[in-house]
């Protein structure tokens, strides 16, 4: 009898649900708090949801000053773990314990890694965890500069690598108080750095690593030239509708600075909860559309953005989907269609439910847009809120626990591990008539 064998789809979800369950166990434990006492099981499982997801979002009002140095170092572990991906890692690990790598691994970790092929996988590993520790280190040392103005050594050293982690990963997490960045919004140094953070690990590995090879935009790969293109405009036009619906609230910077971190990230060189709800629907929709593929952000990604944008205005336009000379597969655009449906109906449904639930919240009075924006920044994996995440009910925390869980790996991933015909191609080449449905 054939033996059922997990889809790649399926391990890289339980590899993920697993760390998270390590991570609930560990901030569980007394010594990851500076009182010693433990943490809820429901806060713990959120904050380990959160910092493997690598969104931000945090049930405890003062990470700072609530774990310990066991317990931060354990959320800089699940953050690193997060961003890079458990899979990437355990195949690194393989790799330098001098273990063979055998089909099997490597078709997981082509799936993980969303690769064409199988080759290359090992080399690719190298290069994602290599350019990654290199990339926090020199993110480590501009932080430290910044630090070591304000700390001891030891505490400034610390700081300065638990930010460039989250920065690089992309997690929004941060250990110096109760308000982000907020006391950094004029310091342009760590600005900049913490931006460029952000940005390098939000375009993703394979870019990073296409323009390493390359050295020049014109020898750039297609999918690269459209992360670069969709990245920046997003942050030029994130930047300038914040600043002009925020015109007297916020400085330029301030405003540059929300852009980048709303789509990926979730620092905050300003209060959130002081925008209005114009701004906030903006940034909502940023933190939907999100990183770019293989990156350590999460949302819908600016690839699948783009191809939604091509093929709506090829449509109009009655020509078919171009982009830079070459035409676009009409299973990437089915594909990209049906992430933002479903992204975009997950997102409303858990926004449902905890609207319900919050409802009956008699201790926090949250309002409807409190509790959209939390809902799509958890999905987003963005970390951005305006103040309810710790007066959240466990009932919601757990609901978007599992919302930063699908928005991490994707609902594509998600909702692949239901798919039988994994494997099995050939129950796919069947030809039917074609039936012409009236639509609008």
């Amino acid at each position: 009898m054939k033996k059922n064998k997990l889809s790649p789809f399926a391990i890289v979800a339980i590899s993920f649900l697993g760390i998270i369950i390590i991570g609930t166990i560990l901030f569980k434990l007394p010594v990851s708090t500076q009182s010693a006492e433990s943490l809820s099981w429901v806060d713990s499982l959120f904050l380990s949801a959160s910092a493997v997801c690598v969104t931000g979002l945090s049930t405890i009002p003062n990470l700072a000053e609530t774990l310990s140095v066991f317990g931060k170092f354990v959320l800089a572990a699940l953050i690193q773990i997060g961003g890079l991906g458990i899979v990437t890692i355990a195949i690194y690990v393989l790799v330098v314990l001098g273990i063979k790598i055998g089909v099997t691994e490597r078709y997981v970790l082509k799936e993980a890694l969303n690769q064409k092929g199988l080759g290359g996988m090992i080399k690719l590993v190298r290069s994602i965890v290599l350019t990654a520790l290199a990339i926090e280190s020199f993110g480590l040392i501009i932080n430290f500069i910044v630090f070591i103005q304000e700390f001891p050594f030891w505490q400034a050293l610390g700081h300065s690598a638990f930010h460039a982690i989250s920065s690089f990963n992309n997690a929004g997490f941060d250990i110096l108080g109760t308000t982000s960045l907020q006391n950094y919004s004029t310091n342009i140094l760590l600005n900049i750095n913490t931006m460029v953070m952000i940005i390098i690990g939000g375009i993703g590995f394979i870019v990073i690593r296409d323009i390493l090879d390359k050295k020049s935009y014109k020898g750039l790969s297609i999918y690269s030239k459209i992360v670069i293109k969709t990245t920046l405009i997003l942050i030029i036009l994130g930047a300038l509708v914040i600043k002009l619906f925020e015109y007297n609230n916020i400085t330029w910077l301030e405003a540059i600075f929300t852009s980048v971190t709303s789509r990926t990230a979730g620092f905050s060189t300003t209060n959130i909860s002081l925008f209005s709800y114009t701004t906030l629907v903006v940034i909502m929709i940023f933190m939907f559309i999100g990183a770019s593929p293989n990156s350590t952000g999460g949302g819908i990604k600016t690839t699948t953005l783009f191809i939604i944008f091509k093929s709506i205005t090829s449509f109009l336009a009655g020509k078919p989907c171009i982009t830079h000379k070459r035409a676009v597969e009409d299973q990437n655009k089915n594909k990209a269609f049906v992430l933002i449906t479903l992204s975009f109906s997950v997102t409303v449904f858990m926004f449902l439910i905890v609207s319900l639930i919050e409802s009956r919240n008699t201790a926090y009075n949250m309002t409807f847009i409190d509790v959209l924006f939390e809902t799509f920044s958890a999905f987003g994996t963005v970390g951005l809120s305006t103040g309810i995440t710790p007066s959240l009910m466990p009932g919601s925390k757990i609901l978007l626990s599992t919302l930063m869980f699908i928005g991490r790996l994707g609902p594509i991933t998600i909702f692949g591990i239901m798919n039988k015909n994994w494997g099995h191609p050939e129950v796919n080449h069947v030809s039917y008539a074609v039936e012409k449905v009236l639509v609008g």
